[in-house]
């Protein structure tokens, strides 16, 4: 059974506003990252992520680990996601996050080969009663497979769906 949603208060919904909190979230979802790996992942400096990092340990996205001793034996924190933002219904901010969702999206895409990108178009003609029916079967099929354990060694995939007035 799919855990119930819940709104996002204010402070979940400002830290999730950012296209770099929602990619950090994605990357440390199956694996607990440090900052710096964080930082070399997304190709930006560890001070920049730190901050971002902080509020997603502040507003409950992410927890830290156990620390842990690093190459040089420097104590380094682990962070990994709680999956909470899957879990909260965002529509009190409804554009901050589509916005931000989108930056993600736009961005992880120009990163990746062309070749390996999956896509689908369509364009409908249905009624509203149907595209509440569409969104909710298309929302059951995400939570579905959004709750499965993370499996070892499975690649991490990413899907982005958008629906829009097609004029």
């Amino acid at each position: 059974m799919m855990a119930r949603r819940r709104t996002a208060t204010e402070a979940e919904a400002n830290a999730l506003a950012s296209g770099i909190r929602l990619r950090i979230i994605r990357l440390t979802y199956p694996e607990a990252l440090t900052n710096k790996e964080i930082a070399e992942r997304l190709g930006r400096d560890p001070a920049t992520t730190l901050h971002h990092v902080r509020k997603l340990v502040e507003t409950g996205f992410l927890e830290p680990q156990p620390a842990r001793r690093g190459n040089r034996g420097a104590k380094e924190i682990p962070y990994r996601s709680t999956g909470v933002s899957w879990h909260l219904d965002h529509a009190p901010a409804r554009q901050r996050l589509g916005e931000a969702v989108l930056e993600a999206y736009l961005t992880e895409v120009a990163e990746t080969d062309p070749a390996e990108l999956d896509q689908w178009r369509l364009v409908a003609r249905v009624p509203p009663e149907r595209l509440v029916a569409l969104r909710g079967r298309l929302q059951e099929l995400l939570d579905e497979f959004g709750a499965e354990p993370v499996h070892p060694g499975a690649e991490p995939t990413a899907v982005y769906i958008a629906m829009y007035p097609s004029r």
